[in-house]
């Protein structure tokens, strides 16, 4: 079940993230960055020692999907 939640949560991640960075993305590619995205967003808060947990949790997750998505286009523009 974590598994199946961890894809809903990374989707809705990743298309609040495309919303925001104005990026029209397809279903499948919000979900690869939205779980991508909260594994980088999660990294870093606990570097930064941030334990989020629920809706910090997501908040986490689409920051981090927000900044993959301005990552990619700043490697896709430096190409």
């Amino acid at each position: 079940m974590s598994f199946i939640m961890g894809i809903i949560v990374g989707g809705l991640a990743g298309w609040l993230a495309s919303r925001i960075m104005k990026s029209g993305s397809s279903l499948l590619w919000n979900i690869i960055v939205g779980v991508v995205g909260g594994a980088l967003g999660g990294w870093i808060a606990d570097f930064a020692g941030i334990h989020a947990s629920g809706l910090g949790s997501f908040a986490v997750s689409v920051g981090g999907a927000c900044l993959l998505i301005f990552l990619l286009r700043f490697i896709k523009n430096k190409l």
